[in-house]
Formats: C-alpha cells, sequence, structure tokens
C-alpha cells in the first residue's frame, strides 16, 4: 500500500525572509529609492550584519549618520534610560536637554543661538528663512541666494533651489527665485555674484555629494568679505562635512584663523541615528527669527538631545584619534594609487574621503557588498567613505585589504565609441 506522505501535494516553498522584504517594499512603497541587495539586521562596533549573520564592515555609516557605530555601550544606556522617562514634550513646553545642548554647541561653534529640528534639510530651510527675513530688513529687492556649482543641500524645494546639480532640480522646476551659481574656488566668480541684492551665501565647507571636494581657505575668506561688504548672511553646510567629521567640531575651524559664518547648520553625526538637526547662528542672523515666524514639532526632543550631549562628550575624547586614523586610511589608499592606474586622486579629511575613479564605480558598490566592505559611490566617479568615528587603525587594514581584492578584479569599461 502506497504511503500517505506519497499521496501529499508539498508546500510551496516559503520565500526567504530577504525575498519577502523586498516584495513588501516593492508593492507598498514609493518607488523613489534603488536599493542595494542588502537587508540589514543589527550592527555591533564598525560592522554590520545581514539577516543570514553576514558581517560587513562599514565605510558609510548610514551615509554618515552612526558617527559612534552600532550598539555603542554608552548611547546604547542613554537611550534605555530616557526611554523610560520621556521621549516627546513639545516645543511648547522646557525640558532639562535642550538647552544645556544649546550652549554646547554655541561654545563649540564660536555662535550664540539654536534652533533645532530633525534633519540637514529641515535646517538648511530654515537657514533659507532666516537669510531672506534679513534680506526683507533691509530692502524687499534683497532676496538673491548665491550657491556653489556641484553642491548639494537637501530635498526640499528650497534646499533644492541652492542646489548646484541641474540632475537634482529639473524635475521640481520652477524653484525658488534668485538662486546664482558659481564654481567653488572661483573667488573672482563669488565678486562678480554678490551684490547689494544678495541676501545669503551658502557653501559646503567640504563638497559631500559632489564628490568630497573642499572649499579654498582663500575662497572661504572671500566669502565672509563679501558677506560683510554686502550686509549679507554667510551660511556654512556643515550637514556631512561637520560635527566631528574633519576632524574638529567643524570644517570652517580647519582655517587658521577659523573663517566664523553668520549661519552653520549641522545634522547627520550629532544623534547617533535619531534624528536631529540644528541652526547654530549667530546674533544677528538669529535676531531674523521671531515668535510664530518658525517652528518643529519633534525638533530637539529630550531623547535626541539627551544622546546628543552623550556624543559630544564622547566626541571630545575621539578627535585626535579621527584625525590618526584619516591619515593613515589616506595614506594607506594613496600608497594603492602605484598598484591601480585607474585611482586619480585620494582626498579629503579626518574620516570624510574620497577615492576619485577614472571610471563610473556604481558596480564597484555591489563588489563591496560581496567582499563584506559597505561604501557608496557619489559623483558616478567618487567612492566615498564616512566610516564611524571609532574606526581603528586595524580596521583601515581590513577594509585596505577588501579593496585591493575588490581592484584587482575590476576591469575597468572601454570608452564610450
Amino acid at each position: 500500500m502506497e504511503s500517505m506522505a506519497a499521496t501529499v501535494t508539498p508546500e510551496p516553498e516559503v520565500s526567504s525572509a530577504f525575498d519577502e522584504i523586498v516584495a513588501l517594499e516593492r508593492t507598498y512603497l514609493v518607488q523613489n529609492y534603488a536599493r542595494y541587495p542588502l537587508a540589514l539586521h543589527r550592527g555591533k562596533g564598525c560592522y554590520l550584519y545581514d539577516l543570514e549573520g553576514n558581517r560587513y564592515l562599514d565605510l558609510i555609516s548610514g551615509i554618515g549618520v552612526n558617527s559612534l557605530g552600532y550598539a555603542h555601550p554608552r548611547i546604547t544606556k542613554v537611550i534605555r534610560q530616557q526611554a523610560g522617562l520621556l521621549l516627546h514634550s513639545s516645543n511648547l513646553y522646557y525640558h532639562e536637554y535642550q538647552g544645556r545642548l544649546a550652549e554646547r554647541l554655541a561654545k563649540i561653534s564660536g555662535l550664540n543661538r539654536c534652533f533645532f529640528c530633525n534633519s540637514g534639510t529641515e535646517a538648511m530651510e530654515g537657514a533659507l528663512k532666516m537669510v531672506r527675513a534679513h534680506g526683507n530688513t533691509i530692502r524687499r529687492e534683497k532676496t538673491n541666494i548665491v550657491s556653489l556649482d556641484n553642491s548639494f543641500h537637501g530635498r526640499t524645494l528650497g534646499a533644492l533651489s541652492i542646489t548646484g546639480q541641474p540632475k537634482y532640480r529639473r524635475d521640481f522646476e520652477p524653484l525658488l527665485p534668485g538662486a546664482q551659481f558659481v564654481a567653488r574656488n572661483d573667488a573672482a566668480a563669488l565678486e562678480a555674484a554678490v551684490n547689494e541684492n544678495t541676501a545669503g551665501i551658502v557653501i559646503e565647507v567640504i563638497q559631500g555629494e559632489g564628490g568630497i571636494l573642499p572649499v579654498s581657505e582663500a575662497f572661504a575668506r572671500k566669502a565672509r568679505e563679501l558677506a560683510d561688504r554686502y550686509e549679507a548672511l554667510l551660511v556654512f553646510d556643515e550637514i556631512q562635512c561637520g560635527v566631528g567629521r574633519p576632524g574638529s567640531y567643524f570644517a570652517y575651524q580647519l582655517f587658521e584663523p577659523a573663517v566664523v559664518p553668520d549661519i552653520v547648520i549641522a545634522a547627520k553625526p550629532m544623534a547617533c541615528g535619531i534624528p536631529l538637526g540644528v541652526i547654530v547662528a549667530n546674533e544677528k542672523a538669529a535676531a531674523t527669527l521671531k515668535p510664530g515666524m518658525h517652528g518643529s514639532t519633534y525638533g530637539g526632543g529630550p531623547l535626541a538631545c539627551r544622546v546628543a550631549l552623550e556624543f559630544f562628550d564622547i566626541l571630545e575624547e575621539l578627535l585626535p584619534s579621527i584625525n590618526s586614523v584619516g591619515v593613515y586610511f589616506r595614506m594607506k589608499l594613496t600608497e594603492m594609487m602605484q598598484q591601480f592606474g585607474f585611482i586619480k586622486e585620494v582626498r579629503g579629511q579626518g574620516l570624510m574621503i574620497g577615492v576619485e575613479l577614472d571610471f563610473p564605480c556604481k558596480q564597484l558598490v555591489l563588489d563591496g557588498i560581496r567582499e563584506g566592505l559597505l561604501f557608496n559611490c557619489t559623483h558616478d566617479t567618487v567612492l566615498r567613505l564616512l566610516p564611524p568615528y571609532i574606526m581603528t587603525e586595524q580596521d583601515v587594514d581590513r577594509a585596505v585589504a577588501a579593496l585591493t581584492k575588490i581592484f584587482r578584479n575590476t576591469k575597468r569599461p572601454e570608452p564610450a565609441a
């Protein structure tokens, strides 16, 4: 007699957890992200682990957000404690951490007052409102904003209006009027663009999305001079290049002496993965926003602010190693240029590093995942490395070994006919 088991129709094979995740996202999410084929489950230190337990050395840290890596014991402890006390209170009331964090930021920036929000692009929107309000107090026609070619300032309409990359702007035009763009480090072009109708000058001290490109000290000083001459506000966008990443609190402090802006905006690393952005302004810029002119429901909540305070305590200890490990990493990458002729340049500051190749590098990102290494490609041909601040020289050696293997197996694409 034939067994019962032989007559049972087999159940269809259950898809993997990864396939289920992808299927749900493709069905229910707006399809605006071109994700890599990787689903992450947990992290520890500088490493991430996927659903199957495979380990990846993280050189992008959530695009510069996970500044202390993953499961940092001091950050984890603070989050647990604060979650049992108060997560949100709104800005209708005081809580014990926002003023303390504002004081900390004012002291390390050389500026005076803070406004807290949730992201970098929100910080840029608030800064643009300050610039416009400042211009309106002088003259109604004083509305123009000068920014740089190749810049990136965020995804909202105002931030896009001053982003100097047409590919990000074209689908949403017309945008905010009065934006002008000049070439990075072209002081003569900047001087020609700024006039009595300029309300603000907006600069990334090190362009991130644009390919890890710094502005020169001479250019930054010219911007400061022109802002003073024409009563404009100088805004430094340090969302990606600031708050410890360059080996100093802010990139403008690398100049000797520092070129201090009227406004600096920051976000990514401050709360170690909890959304938090900030505008730090001098008294002149801060005075442009009166009660009722701007606000944020979530901005500067007790959880984010308490975590950020702990972050700054830790960052103070880490700044020397951010510099030394960054120097070591760039040295090792520069040595690779002798072995791989397609590496055009290694540049950066602290743990903000760009490796420019002579061909598009998107495929290398996928190769990196297969080798247990996470980074991304920006501006088509630049490998962008934004590792956690806790990275060690041993981690660098592992990264360089993996990159060497990837580069050895890389076939440079043939140039288009």
